[in-house]
Formats: structure tokens, sequence, C-alpha cells
């Protein structure tokens, strides 16, 4: 994308061949050399050091748009384009070159021809068989085998050397063959080729004396002593001590190979140290010790002993470490600055010995190229400073020692170029609700870009909960919600300019089945329906899709699928299933499913279906050893069909007592040719099977044996793990007695490591499934291969699996640890990661361990919280979310895997950036008097930096809670209280109070209070209360009022009883029965058991008469359980009917005369 963007770039080698670079001498020669720039850049090349002139020579072209040279050897044979290699590209921004590329062909010379003699040796003596290859480019690789192509077993007595001989630490009999056969591959041209035979005679005494006899007149040649044992000496190395060399990074391999008998047994230690663990095996019975990835610390004097039992020998080899160049902290990075800015490249590297480091620009040595005043060179480091257009330029770097060399190129691009977003303008985001959202705003320019956020309007920039702002300007919101929706300004700005984008977020409501498919029995030819409503954001249209067991609905008429629904007509036995109504949209999708079960018909009374009667007459017929045909008799149907018989049988060998199914056949069918397994004693018998349900068994058959023969199958379930560091859990499910063929079932296991050319290991176990083998390095990859072997014979070739050895904790740390403060809550840490090698494990992720040092003000106290925060998979930088701002933190990074975290990085430090201060920590009112008051306060808990100030907003508040006009105060920081004058007496005021600092104002503390009353209208109102003409009037008003009651309650009860139908007919309104003004009673009498009036019922206008604040249910009053209750919950019992029964004969109970709680009952109605 840069690329595409950037209208002027230097060159940059994108692809080149290997340095060392071996070609197959059979075929054309290709010499990669591939560039990008723009312009596109052109190419040249040089061979042996001086300028090679392509188009001089017909048998070489280079492609179109490309410096790849392609060779044609047609005409000339290619070892005459031998030689040293180097690709230059160029446009007018500068030269990249490639490194330097040696071409040779690649050699296998044949062997020499020569009849080689047959060695003859005394049993016990040791024993050389020299290989010697031709020597090739690359060198062959070496193994030995006999004439039928079989590799030679070689054990702790005979094995392989690193050269390619061939040893015996003593000969026995069973040595003597006329095949030894050395072989060597030729890897590049993938040609073998193979030395003459070497015959090897092995005699006891008495044999050689008598066989030399014949050849020389019957001379002794041996004495007539036997060998004797004896104790070891070494074969190679020779001497006491001897001395390697090894490059860091490569593989170390020391050897000893020792002759004596018995055969001697090898070991290895190290001078003051251990061995490397996971660096470290043994190979060829522990006579080779082999180091990989070597490095520094292997140096030292290493010990192997050869030890038997008559004696041990002893070698010393001196082990020295050199290395060729290799990056600390990797190759220079290109650079795009703008004019005026600075930067730096960087070469370092290290070696030893210490390597040396040149510069060159655009392929010519630094100290020959212009002057430029803007860069300055230090050793491994250029620095830039107010770079200037016309500065472009490719640098190379060289570091080079004895063992070889790094070339690095790396451009520095002066480019000015306004920002400008690359997200479409007016893009829609849509996310579901309660998901993740991602708001893109990709950006470019030089400078690069400062990325800011607003949403709806450029009022204030979006930081902190809930959004968060990646490197490359997405913003994300990690649970969208309903009030995020809308539209975000995305503003890219550098100094020569501002690009402002505006795109929009959509947040949906989910996707929900509210009405789901029900499990269905039902019967055959009967009609069925699934339903599936769903709830949906309006502005998304789900589909509807229904599955039948996963697959798609058959292709039938039955099946009709509504807007919400899914009918099936005529059903049949076929349509029984799982069916899964999905509803998807654009965004999501929902599922829901349900099964239906399909019976018979109900069937007439006059029918009895029952279960069939069992086969019988069983009998087997064209017997075979891997198959028999088998035909019965079916029992009676009892009026339901068989649908099917089921065969089952029983291995008597292996398993007696227990059935097993076998195969089915339709119920039409009487007879089954029946697949059978080797090494079984079959038993079979038939169960019938209708619409009721299966038969009792038949009776079983006569016993068919089939003969052993080879497993037809291998384990599966091959795996291979660790449960410790130094082993490898090879485990497999076991075949079963009907797998197994024949008799002793056993297995063998083979393993190996996995890119390393080495032999298989086997061993052989029996009744396990499982095999653990120690002493592995540290999580390797490993083949697997485990194959069935009986008495008759092997299975087939096995596949073969793959699996690690044990996992160890990882020991390395990540490097370049740093952290990056994104604003006062939030910072990232960034971490190269750990090399998978020295992970040592299945990488699980980085745990990044971070705890509060301190804060950075004065005031707080000092305190640790540690926590811990993990990055599952590979990732190189994670967030540290909600950090106490302007406090000073530490932190390091831990690599883990399934055995546990690794060492901690070096701990590191950053500091927060001050942030908005939290509230006050109190806020209260003192000295409150006519018309001002006092308020004082506490600084906040959580400064969050420098207070700076603080503000108080203030404003009245009515008795209706409504608030008046607010008044705004600006304090300085030094103060802790203010006095407030000229406020209004008697007011009740709310107060809010927050604290300021750099980054602006934290949340307010707020408080009310209340100024004191004037004193002369408080006097006022306490004269008036307590005036004597006063008191009286209230209470003459009060009696009026108890008399008038009283005489109503005596008018109301001398009218006694009277009928209720007159009472229904001067009222025929039974919600609303104004009072009489003759009796003051109302038009509906209230019994005695109740006197509260009807919940509900309307109140008179004028008000006098009040609802009863009862929890009385409205069912009281419609005789217990006739009330009813519409759906929408309002009552729509009546009444009248039995309530009204009721009503008349309470009505004639109450006419005896009131009680005193009577009357203060009904008194209550009317207040």
């Amino acid at each position: 994308m840069l690329a595409f963007l950037i209208r002027e770039l230097p060159p940059t080698i994108t692809h080149q061949s290997p340095k060392d670079y071996i070609i197959d001498p059979r075929e054309n020669i290709i010499i990669h050399c591939e560039a990008k720039g723009k312009p596109h850049p052109s190419f040249s090349w040089t061979r042996n050091g001086t300028h090679f002139d392509i188009d001089q020579d017909p048998n070489v072209h280079m492609r179109p748009h490309s410096g790849t040279l392609v060779v044609d050897i047609s005409r000339e044979k290619a070892e005459h384009f031998e030689g040293i290699y180097q690709c230059t590209a160029r446009n007018k921004h500068g030269t990249a070159v490639s490194n330097n590329i040696v071409v040779r062909q690649s050699r296998s010379p044949l062997w020499s021809k020569d009849k080689i003699k047959p060695i003859v040796v005394q049993e016990g003596v040791s024993l050389i068989l020299p290989c010697r290859p031709p020597a090739g480019l690359p060198p062959p690789i070496i193994f030995w085998m006999d004439n039928n192509f079989q590799r030679l077993p070689q054990s702790s007595r005979v094995s392989q050397a690193l050269n390619g001989d061939l040893y015996f630490s003593n000969v026995l009999r069973e040595d003597s063959r006329n095949d030894y056969i050395c072989y060597a591959r030729f890897p590049h041209t993938q040609t073998i080729q193979q030395k003459q035979p070497i015959t090897v005679k092995v005699l006891n005494l008495d044999a050689i004396n008598d066989t030399m006899a014949a050849l020389y007149n019957d001379t002794d040649l041996f004495s007539d002593d036997p060998v004797e044992e004896r104790k070891p000496t070494f074969l190679i190395p020779s001497g006491p001590s001897s001395s390697k060399m090894v490059l860091r990074g490569h593989v170390l391999e020391l050897e000893c190979i020792a002759e004596g008998l018995p055969t001697p047994e090898i070991s290895w230690t190290k001078v003051s140290s251990d061995f490397p663990a996971q660096r470290t095996s043994t190979l060829h019975y522990q006579k080779t010790l082999r180091i990989v990835n070597v490095s520094e610390s292997d140096e030292g004097d290493y010990h192997c002993t050869a030890r038997n039992q008559f004696g041990s020998a002893h070698h010393t080899i001196r082990v020295t470490v050199k290395a060729a160049p290799y990056w600390i902290s990797g190759a220079p990075r290109n650079l795009v600055l703008a004019p005026g800015e600075n930067g730096v490249l960087t070469c370092r590297a290290s070696g030893t010995p210490k390597p040396s480091i040149t510069w060159a620009m655009n392929g010519i040595p630094i100290e020959n190229s212009p002057k430029d005043l803007s860069r300055k060179v230090e050793d491994d480091t250029i620095i830039f400073t107010d770079v200037q257009t016309g500065s472009s330029a490719v640098y190379q770097c060289n570091i080079s020692n004895d063992y070889g060399y790094l070339l690095a190129n790396a451009f520095v691009n002066v480019l000015s170029e306004p920002p400008r977003v690359l997200t479409p303008a007016n893009k829609v985001y849509q996310v579901i609700k309660n998901h993740q959202a991602l708001i893109d705003c990709a950006s470019f320019g030089s400078p690069i870009p400062k990325i800011k956020w607003f949403k709806d309007s450029r009022s204030s920039i979006l930081v902190g909960e809930p959004y968060i702002l990646h490197d490359n300007g997405t913003l994300e919101i990690h649970i969208a919600q309903a009030q995020n929706s809308g539209k975000y300004i995305c503003v890219a700005q550098n100094v020569l300019g501002i690009y402002e984008n505006h795109v929009y977020l959509e947040v949906k409501e989910p996707t929900r089945i509210l009405k789901q498919p029900e499990y269905k029995v039902i019967q055959r030819g009967r009609t069925v329906m699934f339903e599936c409503k769903v709830k949906h954001d309006p502005s998304l249209f789900p589909t509807m899709t229904w599955l039948k067991d996963d697959g798609e609905l058959p292709d039938d008429e039955r099946f009709t699928v509504g807007s919400d629904s899914l009918t099936i007509t005529d059903v049949t036995e076929n349509d029984a299933g799982v069916y899964t109504c999905i509803r998807n949209t654009s965004l999501d999708v929902d599922t829901a499913s349900a099964e239906l079960t399909v019976v018979e018909a109900t069937p007439t009374p006059a029918i009895v279906y029952e279960r069939p009667d069992p086969p019988s007459d069983l009998e087997l017929t064209d017997k075979k050893q891997r198959s028999v045909q088998l035909t019965w008799t079916p029992g009676d149907e009892h009026n339901s069909p068989i649908q099917k018989f089921l065969i089952q049988y029983e291995d008597l060998l292996h398993h007696r007592g227990h059935w097993h199914n076998l195969t089915e056949v339709p119920g039409t069918k009487t007879t089954a040719h029946l697949k059978l397994s080797p090494y079984v004693h079959y038993s079979f018998r038939v169960l019938a099977l209708n619409t009721v349900g299966f038969s009792h068994p038949s009776l079983p058959s006569k016993i068919y044996r089939t003969d052993p023969a080879a497993p037809d199958e291998n384990p599966t379930g091959v795996q291979g793990f660790g449960t410790e560091h130094d082993n490898l859990v090879i485990s497999w499910k076991p075949l079963s007695g009907l797998q197994s063929n024949g008799p002793r079932l056993h297995y063998r296991v083979m393993w190996r490591q996995k890119a390393v050319d080495g032999e298989w290991t086997t061993v052989t176990v029996a009744n396990n499934s499982k095999f653990v083998v120690s002493g592995t390095p540290t999580f390797v990859p490993y083949e697997l291969k485990v194959q069935a072997v009986n008495d008759h014979g092997v299975g087939p070739e096995p596949a073969i699996f793959h699996g690690y050895s044990g996992e160890d904790l990882p020991v390395a740390a990540p490097e370049n640890v740093q952290a990056v403060v994104l604003n006062s809550t939030l910072a990232e840490v960034h971490w190269d990661p750990v090399p998978q090698k020295l992970i040592r494990g299945y990488l699980k992720g980085y745990k990044v361990y971070y705890w509060k040092e301190r804060s950075l003000h004065k005031h707080n106290p000092h305190h640790v919280e540690k926590q811990i925060l993990s990055f599952s998979g590979n990732h190189s930088h994670g967030m540290l979310p909600g950090l106490h701002p302007f406090s000073l933190y530490s932190f390091n990074v831990r690599v883990y895997n399934g055995k546990g975290e690794g060492p901690p990085s070096p701990t590191q430090q950053f500091e927060m950036p001050e942030g908005v201060p939290g509230a006050p920590t109190s806020l209260t009112v003192t000295n409150p008097n006519l018309d001002s008051l006092t308020l004082e306060w506490s600084p906040p808990h959580d400064r969050n930096g420098h207070i700076t100030g603080y503000t108080l907003k203030y404003q009245p508040v009515n008795n209706s809670n409504e608030l008046g006009p607010v008044e705004e105060l600006a304090l300085p920081a030094n103060e802790t209280s203010v006095t407030l004058l000229n406020l209004k007496y008697s007011t009740r005021y709310r107060f809010y109070l927050n604290a300021k600092t750099v980054r602006g104002a934290g949340p307010a503390i707020s408080q009310e209070a209340v100024t004191i009353m004037d004193e002369a209208v408080a006097s006022r109102q306490v004269d008036i209360a307590t005036q004597g003409w006063f008191i009286g009037l209230m209470c003459a008003i009060a009696l009026l009022i108890l008399i008038l009651l009283i005489i109503c309650f005596i008018q109301r009860n001398k009218g006694g009883k009277y009928p209720v139908k007159e009472k229904e007919d001067a009222h025929t309104d039974p919600e609303f029965q104004p009072m009489k003004e003759d009796d003051c009673t109302f038009g509906e009498y209230s019994d005695n058991e109740d006197h509260k009036p009807l919940k509900g019922s309307r109140t008179p206008s004028n008000g006098t008469v009040k609802r009863d604040d009862s929890d009385d249910s409205l069912v009281d009053y419609g005789e217990g359980g006739d009330g009813q209750f519409n759906e929408d919950g309002s009552f729509i019992g009546q009444y009248s009917g039995k309530s009204a029964s009721r009503d008349i004969a309470e009505g004639h109970e109450s006419s005896e005369a009131p009680s005193p709680i009577n009357a203060m009952n009904s008194l209550n109605s009317f207040v």
C-alpha cells in the first residue's frame, strides 16, 4: 500500500539467489535478481568484479522488467559460467546491490572400479572398512547397505563414523559376508553411486591356520593363542587430545569410536559445566555428541570415555566457537522522512572475530560519495539531521569477518506529502449490538499524519472508554451499543495539511428466534407445521432457510415454506428427522431445531398388531475364508409386515456371551451374504422387525471358524506428545479382537526425528496402547508409525503420523521490550517475539506483569498493586488499560507455553501523563446566614496530576425541585473554602464543585444547603399561630362539622328497611351515586361487613368524599371468583347479578341499630 501511494521510491531488492548457489549442470542456469522502485529500476551485473556485458554473450539474456539472468547451457558447458555475480538495481533516486552470488555447478564424480581384495581377520580384533567416496559438490550422504539394498545393522559394536567409514570395535563370526557396500548419495543431482563390495571373512584361530597353511605351504602364520579380552583404546580420534572449531549457529558433532573386548561403552562430559539439555543429543550409540545451534557458551573441553570391565580410555577435545557476522537488532530499516526531519540508519551486528563495517551509498563507498552536511557516519550508524529534498539514496552496509559477511540495503526517501485518508468517504459500518465495532481510518502522508476521531461534530476528541485508538488509525468500540450509532469524523493532520473523512456507524438489534419449532409426533399421512417467528432490527431483512438433518429439504411439493413456518403434508416415515430453522441477516444469524417423529396411524380395534415371531432354520452355505451365505425362514408377521432382518454374531473365541450387530437386510429377503474376519469363531442369529418392534432372537446357527491371517489394518489415532521435557509418549487406539486376524497380536512402534535424515527406531509392544520414549530432546517434531503384527504376518505399511516430544519452560525472555503511553489511562507494550526454538513448547502467548510503583504527586502514598495481562497467541504488543494517571509503573514481559512461563524481560518503567482529577473528597456547608454561607472541601483523593484550580457552580432550587439560573466561580488550587455572599434568604441552593488539572475538569461533588429565614417574617408567623382568636375560630369550625355529621347519621338510621328495587330504579349508575340532599346518604347501601367505598369508584366533583386507601381486592365486591379481567388487565366483572343479591340480603341485615364502631366506620367514608 505504501509503495502504491508514494510517487517516487528508491529501488529495493526483493528477491535474489542465495550467496552460495550450486546449480544442476543439466539445466539452464537462472540467477535471480528482482527489485521494485518508482520509477521501475534498471539492472546491470558484474562477474568476478568486472562489468558483465550481457548483450555480448548470446547464451545469456535478462528477463523483461527484471534483473534475473537466464543462461542457456545447450551450446556451452555450465562450468563456463561459474564465478561471482552481483546484481545492481538503479533509478534516479538511488542504487541497490545484491549479495555476491557464488555460482558453482554440482559435481558427483564416479567411484573407482578397482576390485577390493577380501579381508580376512581373526575373531575378536577391531576392523575399519573404508568408504572414502569421491569428493562431490555438495558433499555426498554416506550409508552402508547389502546386495538387497537393505541397511546393514549397526550397534554399539558396529557403527558408521562421520567420515563414512564402518568401524568394528571387535569382529564376530557372523560379521562374515561378501556384500559390505558403501553408497554415496549426491543430493543436488539426486544420484546414488556405490563402491565395489567388500568381502570380510572372520575366522577363529584353527580355521585361520588351516586356511593360511594351505596358501603358504603349511606355515603357521598366527600364534596358538586366541585374541584375548582387552581394555578399550580409541580408533578415532587419536592421541590423548584434539581440537575442533565450530561456527556459531551451526551444528557441533564430536566423535569418539573405541575398540576393545568386550565392546566398550562411550560416555561424554564437559569440563566445568553441563551440556545444554535442550540442544544436546547423542547418536550412533553414544559415539557421537551433537549440539545444535551452537553459541559461545559451548566453548570448552569435552571428555569422552570408553569403558569396559577391563579398563577405560580417555580423550579430550577442545572446542572453540567462532561466529560469522549476525544481526543484533535486525537489518537496517528503510526511512521515509519529510524535509527538515531527522532519522537514523543503524547496522548493528556482532561476530567472532569482531567484524568490520563499511558503508556505501548507491553502491559507491561512502567516503567517495558526494558530501552531505545532513549526514554523519558514526561506525555502525548514519545520523541524518534536517534532511532536504533531493537527499534520497540507497545505503549499503557491509559487515564482514573471516567467516562471512552481511550485506543490507536501506533507502532514505525524502518526501513531502500532505495527508490523505484512504478509507472511502461516507462508508457505512454496520455491527450487531454488544459486538465489536472497528472503524477504519487508513491514511498516508509525510510526515506521518496524526489521527484524531470525533463523533457527530468536532467538539471533543474520542479518547478513553469505550474507545480504543489503534496505531493504524482504526477506532475500536469493544462492545457497541445503540448510543454509539452516528457519524464519525476521522481527521489526519501533518505540517503540510489536514484531511477529514466522514464515516457512519449503525448499531443494529440482534436477530432472535422468538417462536421456536417444537418437537412433534405425527401420524403417517397427516399434516405437520413447524413455526419459526423472529424478532430483528427493522432495517435488516432476515431470510429463512430450513434444513433436514443438516442437509437441504427434499425436493418435494409436500414441503411448503411460509414466511415464518414450514408445513409438511401427507407425512411419510422418510420425513422423520431433525428440522432446523436458520434466520440470518447480512450481519448475524440465529438457529433453532426440533425433531419430527412419524408413527403409524391408529389401527382399528379389530386388528391386533404384535411383534413378529423369531426366524428359524438358520443354515450356512457357500462357506469361504472371508464370507459365508446365511439363510433362514421368517416367523409369523402378526398383521404387521416385517420391515427388516437384523443379523447378529457372537465371537466365541474372543468375546463369548456378547452379541454384536453385523448387518441388516430388507424384510423381503431371507438370505444374507456376510463378510467375515479371519481368526473368529462365528455363531449367527437373526431378529425380525416390524412396526411394533423386534422379535425375539432366533436360535444360534452352527459355529463357523475362519482361519487366522496377517492383520488387515493398523491402529488408528496415533499420537505423539510429551509428559516430561525429555520424553515422547506414543499412543494409539488398539485393534479389537475381531481386527487382530490372528493369535498373539502385538505392535511394531517406530519413530524418528522429523527433518533429520535418521533411521527409524523400532520397538515391539504387546498388551499396551502406548510406549514412552525417554531421553528425547525437548519439543522436537517426530515422525511416528505403528504397525500391527501377529503370528501370521505384519499389517500394511503404516501411515506416518507426527508429534512432538515434551515441552519445557521457555529459556528466553522477549527482547526490545518498550512501552508507549497512549493517554493518561492507557499504555501499549511492544516486544519482539521469542524465537520458537527458545520457547521449547507450544506457544500459548505472552504475559505482561505490571504494577504501580508510586504516584508522581508528592501527597500520594507509595503502594504496589501487581497485575497480570495475558495475550494469547503470537502477539508482539498489547494494551494495558485502566492505569492511574500521573503515576510511575514498572513492567516486564514473559512468554509462556503449555509447561509454564519463561524468564521475565528486564523490568522497565514508564510514566503516565496527567489526567483529569477525581471528585473532591468532601464538600460541607458551614456558617449559614441570611444571605451568605461558607463552603469547605477536601482535595480529591485521586489527583491524577497537579491541581490547577476548582470550579464552583451553584443554583437555587424551589419547592418543586425546579432549578434556577447557574452561577459559576473559578477558585485557585490552594483554597479549600469559600464564602458566598448576596444569596437569597430562606432559599435552598445546590452546589457543584470539581477540580481541574492541565488535562481538564474532573467529576463534581454536589451538596445542598438553605439560607436562614428572615427573623421578622418568622416572628410574624409564630405570632399568628399563637393568637387566641385564631385558635378559637379553628375550634368552632371543627365543632360545627362534627355536629353536622352526627345529625346526618341519625337521619340515615331512621330510614329503616327499604326496597332494593326502588334503590336500583332511583340510581341506575352503579359506579356514580350522588349523595341525597334530604338524608345525607349515598344512593347505594354499604353493609356492615365492609364500610369502604368500591375500589375504583368515582369521587363526587366537590371532592368531599375521598377514596379509601384500602388493600381490598376487587374480587371482594364480585362474589369471590366471578370477576374477570381483559387481556390488558382491565376488570370486566359486573356489579349486578350475584353481587346485587348479596347487597339485598345484607341490606336487610344491616337495618339494626348502628353501633358506635359502625358509626365511626361510616364517618370514615366521609373523610
